[in-house]
């Protein structure tokens, strides 16, 4: 990912952004694991919501893609279907999906960006539920990896990234 590490003053900037019901969480993180969780409202129905999350070209922020262009991503949401990005000269799966119950929830291994190289084994699970007249979408993460990886340094970057994808996912 071309920018997955941002200044500080970006972060600040897009949390205070962030719409007010949202919560971000580095919940742990060590040299060899990470879990995040981040919560979101959305005034859209669940059914609507899910419509959007399994189309990431509308939502993903394209600073966060390898081609720079968001539209070159889709997601297959069926086991074995892939989070897929795709350009003239190249491609890459950013996520297996293992788990999927449709307009309810998608799991995937997922390990984004650096975590690819690293190694580790990165769950992704996405719920959506009602929320009142809305809707609630919750992303949980548990990254692991061998003695060494840093994975305590790339936790504040991934949930930065994330952080910003679910506040993507909510807006418009």
């Amino acid at each position: 990912m071309r920018n997955a590490l941002l200044c500080p003053v970006c972060a600040i900037v897009a949390m205070l952004s962030f719409c007010a019901s949202a919560q971000a969480e580095v919940l742990e993180a060590s040299d060899s694991h990470f879990v995040l969780r981040h919560e979101a409202t959305d005034s859209r129905r669940p059914d609507e919501l899910w419509a959007r999350l399994i189309e990431p070209a509308a939502w993903w922020h394209p600073e966060h893609t390898y081609s720079g262009d968001a539209a070159n991503l889709s997601l297959d949401p069926v086991a074995g279907g892939l989070w897929l990005e795709r350009w003239a000269g190249g491609s890459i799966a950013h996520g297996v999906v293992i788990l999927v119950q449709d307009g309810v929830l998608l799991r995937m291994n997922a390990p984004f960006g650096p975590l690819q190289e690293t190694g580790a084994y990165t769950v992704w699970t996405i719920t959506i539920s009602a929320d009142g007249d809305g809707s609630r979408v919750v992303f949980d993460e548990v990254a692991t990896g061998h003695p060494g990886a840093g994975l305590d340094e790339l936790a504040a970057a991934v949930d930065f990234v994330k952080t910003e994808a679910i506040g993507r996912l909510v807006s418009k």
